[in-house]
């Protein structure tokens, strides 16, 4: 459902147009003065506002001017309506921004055929960014391991159908990637791409982000929000660790998938959607099932194509091309010049077991990056203590002693150094060391730190 906010001091006019919009199947909310326009315009989002130019707190245009300056994800698509239209207006309301100008008395054909324009512009726009911000992410699987060289198979394969999707993998592994992936590969690449990680949202709010709100469901909220499902509407959404669901939630997902059909919380009329559905977990559901957390006829619903995505310790050819590209991904957002890496670096990094998987290895080089803003080339020294063990360290990762000396040295000295908050001459108070022999040792260790 399309929603327009319109703002009129004239009663009659507003009753007329909120009728009439109601009837043609939009969802509307009416405002008689600028300040009350600004509120609703806080509380929820809107596809068109329908402004008019004189009102009696405030000038149109000036607000037309304010609207314009939202993020631009948001911002709703300005129609301006006046009694007094002269040319010199119109001309200024356009190049403000408006979308379109209509004179009053308004003719219901072109207002109709107008809002309908604004709709669907606001709504390409809005899907327009949402691709730049899918594809800044990146939607192309790094690495030339048989595991990625199969899921990119698999992928090329499955994306193409409307099949449920239900991903497998590790906290950390690309799950979402892997979902980005099979929509920017589907019949439903043009449409948009919606989230809704379950784990991240509190029990009591999960049913009201996925089906949406009305009528003030929520007390303390805005009046109305559309739920995940509602904006997925003839696109994809993504339900990101679903095993951390609800039973009573996922009873109702289960009847939503079914008819693709569902009412907001607080609200009385269905909605019907078309939505492909993309979930993925880091659980075991078959064990959860078992337990009674999760429920079997929905699972049955959401694996009808399974996807499984291995650890990152499975698949360690992948970590060099992976860390080239990070690297160069942190280059470009910090300025930095292009940075090579050494091969005893790569060795290191993949003696490591990774439990936090891609995630881990990606925050790792941007710490690096960031702890040694002189360096061209990445060192085994300017890694972190972490990557010089396996799980457990092993007398296999050094040669000599002095090399298993030196890296316990630097792990002790690099975790004085954060308890002290990276503050030096703390961190060589807790160590009984002057602070002039500290730097010394970092300086031998390779260890990098900003006060």
């Amino acid at each position: 459902m399309n929603h327009i906010l319109v703002v009129d001091d004239e009663a009659e006019i507003r009753n007329s147009l909120e009728e009439i919009l109601r009837e043609e199947g939009y969802g509307v909310a009416c405002a008689a003065t600028a300040a009350e326009a600004a509120v609703l315009l806080e509380d929820a989002p809107y596809d068109v506002v329908l402004l008019d130019i004189w009102l009696p707190d405030r000038d149109g245009l000036d607000m037309l001017a304010e609207i314009r300056r939202q993020p631009i994800e948001s911002r709703p698509e300005v129609v301006i309506i006046s009694g007094h239209g002269t040319i010199e207006s119109a001309v200024k309301a356009t190049k403000l921004g408006a979308y379109d100008f209509l004179e009053k008395p308004l003719s219901l054909e072109r207002t109709l055929i107008v809002l309908k324009n604004a709709v669907e512009a606001r709504r390409l726009r809005s899907e327009n960014e949402e691709f730049k911000r899918q594809f800044s992410v990146g939607s192309v699987l790094t690495g030339e391991s048989v595991p990625v060289k199969a899921l990119r198979q698999q992928i090329r394969l499955m994306a193409p159908t409307n099949g449920r999707v239900l991903i497998y993998g590790e906290s950390g592994t690309g799950k979402e990637l892997i979902a980005r992936a099979i929509h920017a590969e589907s019949l439903r690449r043009d449409r948009v791409f919606v989230e809704l990680n379950c784990a991240a949202i509190p029990e009591a709010h999960i049913e009201a982000e996925l089906f949406g709100y009305r009528h003030g469901a929520q007390p303390g909220g805005p009046a109305e929000q559309r739920g995940t499902l509602e904006r997925a509407d003839s696109g994809t959404l993504f339900l990101d660790e679903v095993g951390d669901m609800s039973l009573k939630t996922q009873a109702k997902v289960l009847s939503a998938l079914d008819e693709q059909l569902f009412t907001p919380v607080g609200g009385t009329q269905p909605l019907r959607v078309d939505v492909r559905l993309i979930a993925s977990t880091n659980k075991n559901l078959e064990e959860e099932i078992a337990k009674g957390n999760f429920r079997e006829d929905l699972f049955y619903r959401l694996n009808v194509v399974p996807f499984f995505v291995p650890p990152l310790r499975e698949r360690k050819q992948d970590i060099p091309p992976l860390v080239r590209e990070f690297l160069a991904e942190f280059g470009r957002q910090y300025g930095r010049p292009r940075m090579e890496v050494s091969e005893e670096a790569l060795a290191a990094l993949a003696g490591y077991h990774w439990p936090g998987n891609v995630r881990e290895l990606k925050n790792l080089v941007e710490r690096v990056l960031i702890l040694n803003p002189r360096v061209l080339r990445i060192e085994r020294k300017h890694l972190p203590p972490l990557t010089h063990k396996t799980g457990s360290r092993s007398t296999e990762d050094f040669s000599t002693l002095q090399q298993a000396r030196d890296a316990y040295e630097r792990e002790y000295i690099q975790k004085k150094i954060e308890e002290a908050r990276n503050n030096v001459s703390h961190a060589a108070e807790l160590l009984g060391l002057e602070r002039s022999h500290l730097y010394r040792k970092m300086k031998a260790l390779g260890i990098a730190v900003r006060e």
